[in-house]
């Protein structure tokens, strides 16, 4: 009894216990919507689900973790044919901020739409319009994030530049730092026209920035505007959307891949540590993270939505994992199971030398 009983626990413990990166699939959300053709994402954490935008409609939707839509604002005093770009939900203040853009042959117009979560009907805060008193640009107001004091930061992909919109609605814009035209554009390449796009505050004071056409991360001051690059080991190609798990790890979605990115001063300088690849066809536009800290990319199949005359029904939220984490996760395991076994052991060694000790009274 006392040889069998350390062991029996130990390989009980070994081949009963689930692995926790691998026992589990990819979580996979497939959910129905026409013709919606969402561009961005973002988690509830209170509803427990997500909320997308629409490129084609002016309307806001829930996608529960069963795949469940549900409409949860439907704006028609918006501008005819607005797009839904950025999503952001701001429980902290009760919250839902919609970046609202229509390009032409239409007028063009950039707006941040702010709803009512406390309300049964989600009523509609303020619209504030974004405008480029400089007429230096084409404004197109892409992405938004907000920090403690409720402040909602804009980006503009069109002319490199942030608004800011008070919890009051007044916006402005906040910075045109020179570090986000420091770089040269090669604009042969696609999505050239494309400059600053996703954003996420960081509780520290600052802004961190993605700009698509040259792959470049920028932290933004959040008080002044002062931008500086961050310095990373590689550069962020066709980078759209930005999220920030709770350990600091910041995650950038482009068309072809997820980067997973830390840094250890502050973001002075950040390392892409790993890459997951996506679909190509599905044009993953938005990454965000959702119940449990799980990380998730969009699929809103945005170029079909943008160039093409398709009437899609089906798309889909999925979650996307590091394989290097993964393989660390699974390696600290291992050394969690071995001093399991070790500890066992040496309980069995002490239980044998008791054994032994009262043998041996008893004989004397």
């Amino acid at each position: 009894m006392f040889l069998k009983t350390p062991f029996f626990f130990l390989l009980l413990i070994i081949f009963a216990t689930p692995n926790p990166t691998l026992a589990r699939k990819p979580h996979i959300i497939n959910f129905k919507s026409p013709s919606l053709y969402p561009e961005s994402l973002s988690w509830d954490p209170s509803a427990q689900h997500f909320v997308v935008g629409s490129h084609r409609h002016r309307s806001l939707l829930s996608v529960s973790d069963a795949a469940v839509v549900d409409t949860i604002v439907s704006d028609p005093s918006l501008p005819h044919n607005a797009t839904i770009l950025g999503v952001s939900v701001d429980r902290p203040h009760g919250r839902l901020l919609a970046v609202v853009h229509s390009a032409p042959p239409l007028p063009v117009f950039n707006a941040l739409a702010a709803y009512d979560l406390r309300s049964p009907d989600r009523h509609r805060l303020f619209l504030a319009q974004l405008h480029d008193p400089t007429n230096s640009s084409r404004p197109a107001a892409n992405d938004v994030a907000f920090d403690f004091s409720g402040n909602a930061f804009v980006t503009n992909s069109a002319g490199n530049f942030i608004w800011k919109v008070t919890p009051a609605g007044e916006a402005s814009v906040f910075s045109r730092s020179p570090a986000f035209t420091a770089y040269p554009v090669d604009h042969s390449k696609p999505y050239s026209f494309c400059g600053l796009n996703g954003v996420v505050y960081i509780s520290k004071g600052y802004l961190l920035v993605v700009q698509s056409n040259t792959g470049k991360l920028f932290k933004v001051n959040a008080e002044d505007g002062t931008a500086r690059t961050v310095l990373l080991n590689r550069d962020l190609t066709l980078a759209d959307g930005i999220a920030v798990r709770r350990d600091g790890v910041v995650l950038v979605v482009s068309q072809y891949k997820v980067y997973f990115i830390k840094s250890d001063d502050s973001w002075a300088e950040g390392v892409v540590f790993d890459e997951t690849a996506l679909e190509v066809e599905g044009f993953a536009t938005s990454v965000a993270i959702g119940g449990d800290e799980r990380a998730y990319v969009l699929y809103g199949h945005m170029a079909e939505g943008l160039w093409g005359n398709g009437e899609r029904d089906w798309f889909s939220i999925v979650e996307i994992r590091s394989e290097k984490e993964s393989q660390e996760d699974d390696s600290v395991w291992m050394f969690v199971l071995i001093g399991l076994g070790l500890a066992y052991f040496l309980f069995w060694r002490f239980q044998m030398r008791q054994l032994v000790s009262n043998m041996n009274k008893k004989t004397s």
